[in-house]
């Protein structure tokens, strides 16, 4: 095995034939899929072209798309800083601003000190100037407006926002994109 193949990974299918989670993609090292299609717990759907592993007796194609045998239903969400930019679509709730990740912070709508938690209802995506302009005040006090009032969103919630947001094609192998983009209109 070559060594760039050694980072390939595999796109992971609900039973459904749709994404696990799209918020974010449901993907696997190509060695955590083969060990689960070798136990039986997913199927093949598509392989890398002419990537192929050895063991002392065997040789097994590297798996580039799997399906799960059995449907997985996503009941909550993690409270991380990735899903909650994502819930707000990367976008400053005081400004508009769309921004990187990496350009974003998150701000308690509440601060702090004036009794706000850590929590879905309190936390919004904000952009460094606004954060800093707000400080420790709410956003009235700091003359700013809530563009959206933060939510707890739903696992279907933010698979549906994450599917507006295009993947930078590097990261996708061309065998996902048929399960990927269901929608999407046709080339002519």
């Amino acid at each position: 095995m070559s060594a760039s193949a050694a980072n390939l990974r595999t796109l992971v299918l609900n039973a459904d034939m749709q994404p696990v989670s799209w918020a974010p993609l449901s993907i696997w090292s190509w060695q955590d899929a083969l060990v689960a299609l070798l136990k039986g717990r997913v199927y093949p759907v598509a392989s890398y072209d002419d990537i192929v592993v050895r063991s002392a007796n065997r040789s097994f194609e590297v798996p580039s798309v799997v399906a799960l045998k059995a449907y997985h239903r996503r009941k909550t969400l993690a409270f991380t800083r990735y899903h909650v930019f994502l819930r707000d679509e990367f976008t400053c709730q005081y400004c508009g601003h769309k921004a990187l990740a990496k350009d974003l912070t998150f701000d308690h709508v509440t601060p702090r000190s004036k009794g706000g938690q850590t929590v879905w209802s309190n936390i919004v995506a904000c952009c460094q100037r606004d954060n800093l302009l707000k400080a420790d005040l709410t956003p009235k006090q700091a003359g700013l407006k809530l563009r959206r009032q933060p939510f707890e969103p739903t696992p279907f919630q933010l698979d549906m926002i994450a599917r507006r947001i295009p993947q930078a094609n590097n990261e996708l192998h061309k065998t996902w994109n048929d399960f990927l983009y269901w929608d999407a209109e046709l080339e002519r």
